[in-house]
């Protein structure tokens, strides 16, 4: 064994999928709750990865695998943005043979493996009695697999797409509103000197709240979702009427990664696939902007109109985490403790209709959460849909 039980238990802790401003501290509410408790607490390096990268020999250097973790560190880092446990996209039920391990190779060399009997037996070699994984709708998928395999699992939602099932928030997506409400302000004034289209690019595979309610709150004239398939003629056709009733004569539009034309066309940045089967997407706005330029004659009088595109990307999920994203994280973090104090598992913390709760973690896989169309989206406009917030939920649009 790597550990000898001298407390309560073991609480191991991982960050999986990409980062996003909230999980240190997250990390940090966690550890402390369970120290305070006389429980150890164990830092998985890398998600997944670190579960299937240790050896389960006391001797071996497996420093790059998991850490200790103290009140020193946590405190240390409980407010900075990303994630000190460092990340991955790994699924251990689907490891291609460049991804194995190097000690486990002879054992597993298919073009795909599956590596959870490892996970099981590093959990067991490590002690842990709960475990509590970080992510996103992945990240969390397989935390399902490993609960249905008996471990005691307690998941914790993020992501700045916003799109886990069963919760109205996911830590990081308050900052991602955040910045790209203030990057696409300050984009405006170039937009507007010369007399442009503005297109920016923003996260969301499958879902289109990231661009939906920046546009909401007036950061943009219209937006394009992954949920409707847009006439990319009556795109151009809004965005230069809009553009002609603006003083400084530009308009913007919030453009999902994931948004699909209308003849099914979605824009990969790469044919390469991750362990959860997706393609990587990029570079929609650039393939919009060079529409909207071409198609700006026949809505301007003859005059070509010239479009700016900006990918936002990395700069909604770096940086500090703002004042949601400091706050819920740390309440995500004492609920998840709560129930490992209660002896349950397999659960999920979530916030729904305004208060903390608590979900079955199976709510990830059994549907997908998305925008409806029907409540919050108008697809003759390109534009939010919306009529009254009165007992609407703190961010309005949920799947439920």
């Amino acid at each position: 064994m790597a550990n000898i039980k001298t407390k309560k238990g073991i609480i191991g802790i991982l960050t999986g999928g990409g980062d996003v401003p909230g999980l240190n501290p997250a990390i940090r509410a966690v550890t402390l709750r369970a120290l305070h408790e006389g429980y150890d607490v164990i830092g998985i390096r890398r998600g997944w990865a670190g579960l299937i990268g240790l050896q389960r020999d006391a001797a071996a250097p497996n420093a790059e695998h998991y850490i200790h973790l103290t009140e020193e560190i946590v405190n240390l880092i409980g407010r900075t943005g990303g994630t000190f446990l460092h990340t991955s996209r790994t699924r251990p039920s689907h490891v291609p043979d460049v991804a194995v391990p190097a000690h486990l190779r002879d054992k597993y060399a298919a073009g795909s493996n599956d590596l959870t009997d490892e996970v099981l037996k590093n959990l067991d070699f490590l002690g842990i009695d709960y475990l509590v994984p970080i992510g996103g709708d992945d990240t969390l998928s397989y935390a399902v697999h490993l609960h249905h395999k008996g471990v005691k699992v307690i998941g914790i939602p993020k992501t700045m797409d916003g799109d886990v099932p069963g919760t109205d928030y996911c830590i990081g997506f308050s900052t991602c509103l955040t910045r790209t409400i203030s990057l696409t302000h300050a984009l405006r004034t170039t937009a507007g000197s010369h007399e442009r289209f503005l297109v920016i690019e923003v996260f969301g595979r499958y879902a289109g709240f990231t661009a939906l309610l920046p546009t909401m709150a007036g950061a943009a004239n219209r937006c394009v979702i992954p949920e409707y398939r847009f006439n990319m003629e009556r795109l151009c056709e809004l965005l230069t009427a809009d553009r002609s009733t603006n003083p400084s004569l530009y308009s913007v539009v919030l453009v999902s990664e994931g948004a699909t034309f209308d003849d099914g066309e979605r824009v990969y940045a790469s044919e390469e696939k991750d362990m959860y089967g997706h393609r990587k997407l990029g570079g929609v706005g650039d393939v919009i902007s060079h529409h909207l330029q071409e198609l700006s004659p026949k809505f301007n009088r003859g005059h070509r109109i010239n479009a700016i595109s900006q990918r936002l990307s990395y700069m909604v999920r770096c940086g500090d985490p703002d004042a949601f994203d400091s706050l819920v994280p740390m309440a995500y973090g004492n609920i998840a403790f709560d129930l490992i104090m209660e002896n349950k598992a397999g659960r999920m913390v979530c916030l729904r209709n305004g208060e903390y709760d608590n979900v079955p973690i199976e709510i990830v896989t059994s549907q997908k959460k998305v925008v409806d169309i029907d409540k919050y989206y108008d697809p003759v406009r390109l534009r939010p849909l919306y009529k009254s917030f009165t007992h609407k939920p703190f961010f309005i649009v949920t799947s439920d």
